[in-house]
Formats: C-alpha cells, sequence, structure tokens
C-alpha cells in the first residue's frame, strides 16, 4: 500500500480523474444509466474505476456494470449501516438499499461488512436472507475480517469510520472504526480489485476538513492497493 511502498500518484501509479458526472438527483433510472455507462466505458479502456460519491446509493449501478463484464463479485463493504433495507421510507432505491438491490440481483457472491453498528430487525432478518457476513463492532480487531477472493469490490461509507476522525457526515454514529483499522483491514487484501467507491463525504458537516482529508488518504490507499494487487495477479 502507499503508505508502506510509498507510491506516488501520477508517478508510479497511473490515475486519470474523468470529471463528475452530470446527475440529476431526480431521475435514478437516468442516473444510474449514466454510472453504469461511465463504469462500462472506464472498464473498456482498461482501466479500474474509483467512484466518489455522493451518497451510497450510487453503488448499485456501479457493482452492475462491473459485474456484467466479471460476473459475480465478492465485495468488503465499510459502513455504519448495513445498508440493505428493502426499501427505505418508501424508497428501494435509496442510500439505505443498495446492497439489497445488489444482492437481489445476483451480482454478490459474498458481502462482508466492517463496521456496522445500528442494526435493525429488519435489517438482521435482510442479512440472514441474504448471507451478509457482519464483522461486530464490540472487541472488533482487524485480524477477524476474512482475506476475500477475487472479483474484489470495495466500498466505504466514510461513516464506517468513527466520528472523532471523520465527522463531515450526514449520519455520524458513534463507536466506529479508526482510520489504522480500516487500512489494516485493507492491506490484507490481496485479491485482484475490479472497482471501488469511496462515498458519503457531507463537506456542510465536515471540522477543518479532517473528513475530506481522510477521504483523500483513502484515495490513495485503495488506488495503491489496486495497483499492487492486480500486477501481482
Amino acid at each position: 500500500m502507499s503508505a508502506q511502498s510509498g507510491d506516488e500518484i501520477g508517478t508510479d501509479i497511473a490515475f486519470k480523474d474523468l470529471g463528475d458526472l452530470p446527475l440529476s438527483d431526480i431521475d435514478c433510472a437516468a442516473d444510474d444509466a449514466l454510472i453504469r455507462q461511465a463504469v462500462t466505458e472506464t472498464i473498456n479502456v482498461g482501466a479500474i474505476p474509483l467512484l466518489l460519491g455522493g451518497d451510497h446509493a450510487v453503488t448499485f449501478p456501479i457493482v452492475a456494470a462491473l459485474a456484467a463484464r466479471h460476473g459475480p463479485l465478492n465485495i468488503l463493504h465499510f459502513d455504519a449501516h448495513p445498508d440493505i433495507y428493502a426499501d427505505f421510507e418508501g424508497n428501494p432505491r435509496s442510500h439505505a438499499s443498495p446492497f439489497a438491490r445488489i444482492l437481489e440481483a445476483g451480482h454478490a457472491t459474498r458481502l462482508v461488512q466492517v463496521g456496522i453498528r445500528t442494526l435493525n430487525r429488519h435489517c438482521r432478518e435482510q442479512a440472514e436472507r441474504y448471507n451478509v457476513e457482519i464483522i461486530p463492532m464490540l472487541n472488533f480487531e482487524a485480524a477477524l475480517v476474512p482475506a476475500l477472493d477475487g472479483p474484489l469490490y470495495i466500498s466505504i461509507d466514510l461513516d464506517g469510520i468513527d466520528p472523532s476522525e471523520a465527522p463531515g457526515v450526514a449520519h455520524p454514529e458513534p463507536g466506529g472504526l479508526s482510520i489504522r483499522e480500516v487500512l489494516s483491514v485493507l492491506a490484507k487484501q490481496q485479491a485482484h480489485i475490479v472497482g471501488a467507491d469511496i462515498v458519503e463525504l457531507n463537506p456542510a458537516r465536515d471540522v477543518n476538513d479532517i473528513t475530506a482529508i481522510v477521504a483523500a488518504k483513502l484515495v490513495r490507499e485503495v488506488a495503491a492497493l489496486m495497483h499492487h494487487n492486480n500486477d501481482q495477479a
């Protein structure tokens, strides 16, 4: 990983910012189509997509596009919330439902969730229904998180990190992961990575850009992990 190897984006790691997608935030189907198209175009040129949210709703069309190319994925998901509601407040495409959509569509073989600390009865039932592997925060250790096989997708919701280290999120939950724990879990992953996202940064709630700095650090670390794992695959 970059913190250990000294890799630099733009020097050791080829990295191209394709800019923002013109999402409407009104027409979900049209927005999903734009995201799928962007991901498909990225993999068509031999690149690996690393997308920045936005809320967690964007993960469903990203994974759908990747699964269409690679088949069902193994997903490593960092979050305070499981995001597996059948629908949330009547919206099946809300930020609280992307993994329900992914699992019911057969886009994931395995979903491992790290950092979860708000699990109600409905979400617990959903997790049991879809065989979701939740690593509890109580007595958490990075060693408890498995190294997943490829094709691997990594999804990082910044509210999975404790608010003391990442306050700039819409739904902060005390008792979360430290940055060091997130990096330790990432460092265990050795499989071929086909894509990733980092989502739920809310600048209006950030403090002295702490969360933005964390997000930028994670972009660098995930990009470095992609670089190293995929070179070795």
